[in-house]
């Protein structure tokens, strides 16, 4: 997030892709100090309002401020500059991405041969179908969506991605890293 100028609270702008507690999706529906509202409507007329709404609400209340976490699990690359329009993604940038341990990236072109690649190597999916799976879990007992956990090769069961999505999301919360990008 990036801190732009003031108007009676900082403004802030980032990415238009974002995850919101539930508890701070109340907030922006319930607005119980009128900060939601008043931002909405200076919002209203921005070409990019989705860049800036949710990161300067955030970074402006008191209650959920220290609750952001400044990444957007995205893979993108940027045209340079200005750094307004995302690249289209191709086979060259298959390693770039899975080394970048996101979960998400954009833009790609449509039956691109690295969307078969992600399909085929990461995802495994066969002729155009659903990834087959369910999710596990470790409880007393032990759960999964979709089957049980012994012999179900449906199961969805941790891999690589698993792991470096776990090093990303790790990293991210440390203290080292998440309270000094903050807000910023």
């Amino acid at each position: 997030m990036k801190r732009l100028t003031y108007i009676g609270a900082l403004v802030f702008s980032g990415s238009a892709w974002t995850i919101l507690s539930r508890s701070f999706a109340e907030y922006c529906i319930l607005g119980w100090d009128n900060l939601p509202r008043t931002l909405l409507l200076y919002y209203t007329n921005f070409i990019s309002s989705p860049e800036g709404y949710f990161q300067t609400v955030i970074c402006n209340s008191k209650d959920h401020q220290n609750t952001t976490v400044n990444h957007d699990l995205h893979y993108i690359t940027w045209d340079n500059p200005p750094k307004q329009h995302p690249l289209t993604l191709g086979l060259k940038d298959y390693r770039r991405m899975i080394l970048s341990s996101v979960p998400f990236a954009r833009k790609f072109k449509k039956n691109d041969p690295v969307l078969d690649k992600i399909d085929r190597e990461l995802l495994r999916r066969r002729n155009g179908q659903f990834a087959h799976g369910g999710w596990c879990w470790n409880g007393k007992r032990g759960g999964c969506s979709g089957g049980n956990a012994r012999g179900n090769s449906g199961v969805l069961r941790p891999g690589a991605g698993s792991r470096r999505l776990r090093a990303l999301l790790t990293k991210m919360l440390s203290p080292r890293n998440f309270r000094r990008r903050q807000c910023r």
